[in-house]
Parts: structure tokens; sequence; C-alpha cells
């Protein structure tokens, strides 16, 4: 009804001030106005609900469910073959191109966009993000989604969950001889129903209190489990062992309909880009095929409160326990590589 309204106003001032052309209306119609319609409803309406729900006095990220699980890109066209195939080998030449890594190397989300100046691969892969070794905490490691499970998973069993890979991860890191601090709680669940949509606002609170307490950290990371189809098989074989691929994830605090999101701003989102470029890096040169492209998307999910913050996906809810937690010990290496 909105658009038969909309094409009725738009006949009437097309045919007053164009009526030589008003044979080709209908062209022009659906290959304008039909448009700009539907690229309305499609981004500029959920962009707008976004800001309406899901800011808050802080400007902090409250991020919806359906603004989270992101794209699958496995096809098995020979474009998408070989495409993976060059995302598993690290070229360092080829990797400072950024037609490159947007081609091989990133999934940049629909929703949002990146400047070439961002992906800049010379830049981020040379950053030098050392850390010397500390008796105090150095990294922070969090589930904002701490209620996710795998194939398998019983429920209410925490060590089950994502939190359980994360204590996985964390023991390696240890047997590494770095200070890590482990929150385990769930933020995506509230008086025993799941609450996604402030999971990112609880988390917050969280994190600001990590850091207060101990301000070594350096380094914040956020544990997940990604959400894929059933089809999506998310499994690699790495010295013997069959493990989940993981995937490392960054907000972009951008939308490509409305541009940067104020609001959201992150001062360490450069950092944060060489942070998991690197990894991606280490992962490519030991370990071809354990991670995915590193995905971009349009918000921030707190990640700017230090410049070595990085969103992992472990897996997905069709990978076991197993792949899961046994991916840990190739995640531990390569943060140890990068960091130390």
């Amino acid at each position: 009804m909105i658009s038969e309204m909309i094409d009725g106003y738009y006949q009437g001032v097309f045919g007053g001030f164009c009526p030589v052309l008003l044979k080709k209306e209908e062209t022009i119609k659906e290959t304008i106005l039909s448009d700009m319609i539907r690229i309305y409803y499609r981004e500029a309406v959920p962009f707008l609900q976004y800001r309406t729900d899901y800011k808050d006095k802080k400007g902090q990220d409250l991020v919806q469910e359906d603004y989270y699980h992101f794209q699958d890109d496995e096809t098995t066209d020979e474009v998408a073959q070989e495409v993976k195939k060059e995302a598993k080998i690290f070229h360092a030449k080829k990797w400072e191109n950024p037609k490159y890594l947007r081609k091989y190397i990133y999934q940049i989300d629909s929703t949002t966009m990146a400047m070439d100046g961002e992906l800049n691969g010379k830049v981020l892969l040379n950053m030098d993000l050392k850390l010397k070794k500390s008796e105090k905490p150095q990294i922070l490691i969090y589930h904002t989604h701490g209620s996710e499970t795998y194939r398998g998973s019983k429920k209410g069993k925490k060590s089950d969950t994502v939190i359980g890979v994360g204590d996985v991860l964390v023991k390696n890191l240890r047997k590494k001889n770095i200070a890590v601090i482990h929150d385990r709680n769930i933020y995506d669940v509230k008086n025993g129903k799941e609450e996604r949509s402030k999971a990112y606002n609880y988390a917050a609170n969280a994190i600001e209190d990590h850091l207060k307490k101990y301000p070594s950290i350096k380094v914040v990371i956020d544990l997940h489990r990604d959400g894929v189809s059933e089809q999506t098989k998310l499994v690699t074989t790495q010295k013997g062992r069959r493990m989940a691929q993981i995937m490392f994830f960054n907000g972009m605090s951008r939308t490509a309909s409305n541009g940067d999101i104020k609001y959201l701003r992150n001062p360490n989102k450069q950092m944060n880009l060489a942070f998991s470029l690197q990894l991606q890096a280490q992962a490519a040169k030991k370990y071809p095929g354990f991670t995915r492209k590193i995905y971009m998307k349009g918000y921030r999910y707190n990640l700017h409160y230090r410049g070595r913050s990085l969103l992992v996906e472990v897996g997905a809810q069709n990978n076991t326990l197993s792949q899961a937690k046994a991916s840990m010990s190739l995640l531990a290496e390569l943060l140890s590589d990068v960091l130390y």
C-alpha cells in the first residue's frame, strides 16, 4: 500500500515536469524508484530501528542476534574454491595489497564497508604488538554469549559451552607462562531466559570492571561459537587431530548505508585490525586451513577497550565440543607467536 501511494505521487510529479518522458516512466520507476524503496526498507529501516532500540546512554553495543551471526561464503563453484586455496597461503608481498586482502583474506559483510587505507597490509603486518611477559594479568578472556553450546553438549553444564572451550584456551596459555584472567560469567541469559540483545552491554560493564581491577591487561578476547547452515562443516585436521576452524572478527563501527557510527567510535580499530591480520598470517604460515576468512561487520562489539581486542568464533553449532576444545592449543600458539 505504501509503495502504491509513493508510485502514484511519483507518476504525478514526473508527468507534470517531464510529460515528454512519461512513456518511459515504467522503466525508470522500476530501475530507480523501486530500487530506492527496496534499498530503504532493506538497509535504512533496520539501521534506524537499531539506533532506536539498541543504543543506550553510554553509547555501548546492544546487538540483536540477527546482527550477530554471519553470512556463510561456503560455495562449491570454481571461483570459491580458488579463493579458499589462495587464502590458506601467506604471500608477504600480496598481503600488502588491499584488493588482494578483500578477495582472499577478508569477508566484508554487505551491511558495512572498509576503506583501502584501513586494509594496508604492509602497515598492519608490521605494527609492533609485542608484549613482555609479566606475572600480572595481560590477557582477559570472556564470553558475551556464554550460553552457546556444541553438538553433544549437556544442557546446563558450563564446561560444555563456549566457556568450557575458553577454559582450555586459558590452560594452554598458562602452560606458556602467560598470565590470563578468564571471566566465566554468562551475559546472554538473565533470570533463566535468553537475552541476546543486551549481552554486549552487560559484558561491557564486566570488561570495565576487570580493566579497572587489572590495568596490566593489554589483550581482550571475546570467545564465541558461530551459527551456520547445517551444510557448512567447519572442521580441519591439524597435527593429526580433527579441530573446529576458527574465525577472527573485526567490528568496523561503520555501515555501508550510513557511514561511520559516531556513537560507537573505536580509537583502537587499527590495532585491532593489525592483531587479527597478524594472527591470520601466522595461521596461514603454520596451519593452513585452520582459520576462515576474517569477518568484518558494522558495529563495535566492545572491541574498543584495548588495542589488541579480538572476537573469535570457534567452530559452530554443528561442531563437537571436543573439536572446539582441540583447536585451542593452536589458538594459544598463534597468540603466543604474535604477542610474545
